[in-house]
């Protein structure tokens, strides 16, 4: 084999076990050199045969991606010459620069950032889980019970284009109608809410929703409670807004509703499902928070947080269906059961401040995709959403019942509220326990746990609380998983 032969294997690497066709590959990494300045328009590509001979693969596909290539403009035949790169496409990578010649400015880009997100503290994910054997993990889901062959047709339908494709549309301030219509008649007369579509709007997720509440309502005087423990990503949103955050405790049944509301502009609450410790606000403490709502002259941002897989299969009606005063603003998802990476999510509000929301979001993205909106709409359309939580419901009820009795069996110290929905236990180990110090031992025992701290407004004032996810592990794995976390737990007891 020439050298020049070797240079050609070298620079395409083809898997024939990728998720690509050998074809693709072959042409996007040929798109990818010439892009790259590898392959320069006075040198002509191989010929078909010697390059088949040189990758291992068949004469016909490099005749195929040659002439797709030149069909594209990409490359250039030449009679009896063979294909060349076209010149006129742009190299997209300059070429590197010796780092002594390049100008150091010295720029202080601290004083230039009028905020710090980075420096909030946040959730930490392992980004590598999968590779883990026992991953309580929250946040994620299991590839097996994700419905891909019915999300891949109400995609194919959509893509059918027996609309005219109008979902390709740049919709400004709108949102896809068909999946404001699902919302209204589907979603929401589940969990006891009734809107007109000009109440809603759609978000990338209910994370966006509570930021574009945060920037529309909030600024430097508004004073804001968040339930502690709580959902640090709505403490950091609002706080780069205002400081001024009231934590507020939390019991067996949700938010405690007393004295300690009166002064807050806002409060942020997940009575269906408290994030994190999973109990539900009763009807009678619901009530008791609207009244106080009322009386001291406050609005609730109500987060239905994981309200739609309860083990019954049928979620619990939300606050914002009590409401008759109007003050409710109510977020939902539509995605994380599903597949938490789709990110759609909603508000439901009066008119005036949708109106005023989707001003803001055309200012930040116009709206969320087009395509993605269609196709959830085909989806609940169909009936498969409906299904899927049938179907999680028994799946999470499985897990959570496996959860409760290997943490009986191995580990009586942990303590944790009945769990009847949604996908984690909420743990509160002995006094003694630091929750950190076992997720960095249990990391090397191949499972993941979540560390609880970081719930807690005050830094540090809580080491003993954490999170087991049970979404993304196979049922078959809860028990060991336990069990060697119970051995990391007892290896702290004081004493030993």
């Amino acid at each position: 084999m020439t050298r020049r032969s070797m240079l050609w294997g070298r620079l395409f690497r083809l898997d024939p076990d990728g998720p690509l066709t050998i074809q693709a590959q072959l042409r996007g990494q040929i798109i990818a050199a010439i892009g790259d300045g590898q392959l320069g328009p006075d040198r002509p590509m191989p010929s078909s045969r010697d390059l088949a001979v040189q990758l291992g693969v068949a004469r016909n596909t490099v005749v195929i991606v040659y002439q797709q290539l030149a069909d594209d403009g990409y490359l250039i035949p030449r009679e009896r010459r063979g294909y060349y790169p076209n010149p006129a496409i742009p190299a997209s990578r300059l070429a590197p620069q010796d780092p002594e010649t390049i100008a150091t400015t010295g720029l202080d880009w601290s004083i230039r950032m009028r905020r710090r997100p980075s420096l909030q503290r946040n959730i930490s994910k392992v980004p590598d889980w999968r590779q883990y054997e026992y991953p309580f993990i929250y946040g994620q889901f299991d590839p097996a019970l994700f419905p891909a062959a019915e999300w891949r047709a109400a995609c194919q339908q959509v893509l059918a284009g027996g609309d005219g494709l109008d979902w390709a549309q740049d919709l400004f301030t709108r949102d896809d109608p068909q999946l404001l219509e699902q919302i209204r008649d589907k979603v929401l007369p589940l969990r006891g809410v009734w809107a007109a579509t000009d109440e809603i709007i759609v978000t990338i997720g209910a994370q966006q929703a509570l930021y574009l509440l945060a920037d529309l309502l909030i600024d430097a005087d508004t004073e804001v409670g968040l339930e502690d423990p709580g959902y640090p990503d709505a403490r950091n949103i609002f706080a780069l807004r205002t400081a001024r955050l009231r934590a507020l405790p939390v019991d067996a049944q949700g938010l405690v509703v007393d004295a300690a509301l009166a002064g807050c502009r806002f409060v942020y609450a997940t009575p269906s499902h408290q994030s994190p410790t999973t109990v539900t606000m009763p009807v009678e403490r619901r009530l008791k928070l609207l009244r106080r709502a009322a009386d001291d002259d406050f609005l609730v941002i109500e987060d239905d947080y994981e309200n739609e897989t309860t083990f019954s299969g049928l979620p619990n009606p939300a606050l914002k269906s009590l409401d008759r005063e109007g003050r409710v603003i109510y977020v939902g998802s539509l995605s994380k059961s599903l597949a938490p990476g789709l990110r759609l999510g909603y508000i439901v509000a009066p008119p005036p401040l949708i109106e005023e929301l989707r001003a803001l979001r055309r200012l930040m993205i116009r709206h969320p995709t087009a395509f993605i909106q269609r196709s959830f709409a085909q989806f609940l359309a169909l009936g498969h959403y409906d299904l899927l939580h049938r179907r999680l419901a028994a799946a999470h009820r499985e897990r959570a019942t496996l959860l409760a009795a290997a943490l009986a069996e191995f580990a009586p110290d942990l303590r944790h509220p009945p769990v009847t929905g949604g996908s984690s236990f909420w743990i509160e180990g002995p006094a003694w326990l630091d929750a950190r110090r076992l997720a960095d031992a249990a990391r090397a025992e191949r499972v993941l746990i979540e560390p609880g701290d970081v719930h807690f407004a005050a830094e540090g004032a809580v080491m003993n609380c954490f999170r087991l996810g049970f979404s993304s592990i196979a049922p078959g794995r809860i028990r060991e998983g336990v069990r060697r976390l119970a051995v990391l737990v007892e290896a702290q007891r004081p004493g030993r």
